[in-house]
């Protein structure tokens, strides 16, 4: 028997990535899913595409975290997860929330309109942007996930940020995402009728990834980070391309750019950097990967740095998974080898 793991919230968008992902896992097997809304109802019924884990019921979250399980994988809704895991007692897990991906208790406050309920945690959980972070999360017991939007930004942008490249105060995020990144319960214009055939920006001042991308970025540049970030809700189930307009170094010419994210990903199992070509949501339907490009514009003096992912799968399940490997000592690639679900 392998690695034996809970997934919490398995019944939202993320959560049933999850069980997708962990059913061909070859060496963690998901023995308690919890669903608090579906208590009793058998995965058969809710994901007869999943036939290995017929014989589960959904659980509570409270009999779920009572199981004997190894690692847990957490995909609630916001504020769940500061009540759950106030202590470090038990097994791993891998937040896919927002609870602890802030390092600052005032920050948290100021983005998220109260104070957190667990303060001194925050910024004892390794943020798992995974390609940033490999090695404290390797030595984890608790990783918090990141935002879908952070990680395709933060992809694009961190290595130039790193390399003092493009000015990290001023930076404009445009992002695109597909319905199922509302998750299930997404509310009022995430619906079939608001969304198809519609494309629509959303909190375009105020979006919580902003913090964390701000954080990381300010982190990688060793000074503070400024961006405003437009989000806008597309008519497809899946996807997240984020386009990035930073300000360049003085100096700097196009070449230097593209050997800068080059050499950051060349060793990257999930990180494509392209060339002449340009990210696209599609050929990563269904996958960890991401695609990562850049482009720099002399007449203006701007960088134009590309990220793509799936929102499911690189923006939270994979990644999610990644991560895992990488706290049980697998090879992060174990059970992420999908190809893009094209066409």
């Amino acid at each position: 028997m392998g690695t034996k793991t809970a997934v919490l919230g398995a019944s939202g968008f993320a959560g049933a990535e999850l069980l997708r992902i962990l059913e061909a896992h070859p060496e963690i097997e998901v023995t308690a899913a919890a669903a608090s809304s579906q208590v009793g109802r058998s995965l058969a019924d809710a994901y007869p595409g999943l036939p290995s884990l017929a014989q589960l019921s959904f659980i509570s979250v409270k009999d779920a975290l009572e199981a004997d399980v190894d690692i847990v994988f957490s995909s609630l809704p916001h504020k769940a997860s500061m009540d759950l895991f106030a202590s470090e007692d038990g097994p791993r897990v891998v937040d896919l929330g927002g609870d602890f991906r802030l390092d600052d208790a005032v920050q948290y406050k100021d983005w998220f309109g109260e104070p957190h309920a667990d303060p001194e945690a925050l910024g004892s959980w390794v943020y798992g942007l995974t390609e940033f972070h490999r090695d404290r999360v390797a030595e984890a017991r608790r990783v918090a996930n990141p935002g879908c939007y952070s990680t395709a930004a933060l992809l694009a942008l961190l290595p130039l940020v790193a390399a003092g490249m493009i000015e990290p105060e001023r930076i404009h995020i445009d992002a695109k995402s597909g319905v199922s990144g509302a998750g299930r319960a997404g509310g009022e214009g995430f619906d079939f009728c608001s969304a198809n055939e519609n494309l629509s920006p959303y909190k375009v001042t105020g979006h919580k990834h902003i913090a964390e991308i701000e954080q990381e970025l300010a982190r990688a540049a060793g000074r503070e980070a400024r961006v405003s970030f437009v989000p806008h809700l597309v008519p497809m189930n899946r996807g997240l391309l984020a386009s990035c307009v930073a300000q360049a170094v003085p100096g700097s010419s196009a070449g230097d750019f593209a050997g800068v994210i080059a050499s950051a990903y060349r060793d990257e199992p999930f990180v494509r950097v392209l060339d002449t070509a340009l990210p696209q949501t599609k050929r990563l339907s269904g996958t960890n990967y991401a695609e990562v490009a850049v482009r720099f514009d002399a007449r203006t003096g701007r960088v134009l740095a590309f990220g793509a992912i799936d929102n499911l799968g690189k923006g939270a399940a994979g990644q999610a998974v990644q991560n895992a490997n990488l706290m049980l000592g697998l090879p992060e690639t174990t059970g992420l080898g999908d190809r893009p679900l094209v066409p």
